[in-house]
């Protein structure tokens, strides 16, 4: 099926023409690097300061990918843009078209996740988790799968108590009935769907990894899900949701013919979230997280709530 992602408007006719796309693009001399604060597959996160006004920023230079993977995460930025949560872009560097271009968002005094985590009390949980749902349900509005949430692309600022989503590198816009690349995002946080290989999936990949990373969040365990393979991820999975879940969703959507080995996990029953709990997290316990987290980390993609409905759960009303 040819898929048109026409969603996101056209900012350019082609590639070879890519520094005229961006009337008012700086060079790198407009900018100083810091320090390094993140890294990522694509690219490292460095902060940076404006010569002009010694404004502070966030920049992200491009290594080496294809100029139409750049053009196309530009482009959704830009479709995003003044959305709740969704990162500023700033300007667009880039020396000379030999070169790929740099990123400059606006600057968030983000801490590492390994760091903030273990210190947040079950109100920064709710109100972080909401914040993060809010720039998900805004982003699935405009029909982008962002497809790699994961701590390590959501930027806080603690004391600004600001959020941002960070780590568009694998977005793409969802149009029904189109088939999608399911190597995307990072294996421990991938929904199951992508672990299948069954590449007709949705926005729902999201909700799935808001679900991963609230759980990481109230169990103090992050991966939550960890494995060598997708096999031994799945497996991971089916230790919590149960097999059964797993050889129902795989014969509903007729995924026998792309998986493999699956019937080589050993059956396990549905394992209660209550059993998670113990001294160490016991502070996060409540009805409503181990509902919501039913909700979310669903096999069944179709059954998951929308970023929406997660909005309006009796989780975040406390």
């Amino acid at each position: 099926m040819n898929c048109k992602r026409d969603v996101i408007p056209d900012i350019g006719a082609t590639v070879t023409t890519f520094v005229t796309l961006y009337t008012g693009s700086a060079s790198s001399d407009a900018y100083e690097i810091v320090r390094k604060i993140g890294f990522g597959k694509h690219a490292d996160i460095f902060e940076g300061v404006r010569m002009i006004d010694l404004k502070r920023c966030i920049v992200k230079p491009a290594k080496e990918v294809g100029r139409l993977s750049i053009e196309q995460e530009i482009k959704i930025l830009r479709s995003l843009g003044g959305g709740i949560n969704i990162p500023k872009l700033y300007d667009i560097v880039q020396d000379s078209q030999m070169e790929p271009p740099s990123l400059v968002f606006e600057y968030i005094e983000n801490i590492d996740f390994r760091t903030l985590y273990p210190t947040f009390s079950d109100g920064d949980v709710r109100y972080y988790m909401k914040e993060l749902l809010k720039a998900v349900e805004f982003c699935h509005s405009k029909s982008v799968m962002h497809r790699d949430i994961r701590p390590h692309n959501i930027m806080i600022d603690h004391n600004q108590r600001k959020l941002r989503l960070f780590g568009w590198d694998y977005a793409e816009v969802h149009v029904p009935n189109c088939r999608y690349s399911v190597r995307v995002g990072r294996g421990f946080h991938k929904a199951p769907e992508l672990l299948l290989q069954y590449e007709e999936y949705d926005c729902s990949v999201d909700i799935w990894n808001v679900g991963v990373v609230i759980a990481s969040m109230v169990f103090r365990k992050e991966p939550f899900f960890h494995g060598a393979s997708n096999f031994h991820i799945l497996q991971a999975i089916a230790r919590v949701l149960g097999t059964k879940g797993l050889l129902n969703y795989v014969e509903k959507y007729d995924m026998e013919t792309i998986t493999d080995g699956i019937d080589a996990i050993a059956h396990f029953e549905r394992r209660s979230w209550q059993s998670f709990f113990n001294e160490s997290n016991e502070r996060f316990a409540s009805m409503e997280v181990m509902d919501l987290l039913d909700k979310l980390l669903q096999w069944d993609h179709k059954q998951r709530l929308t970023a929406g409905d997660a909005l309006k759960h009796a989780y975040f009303n406390r």
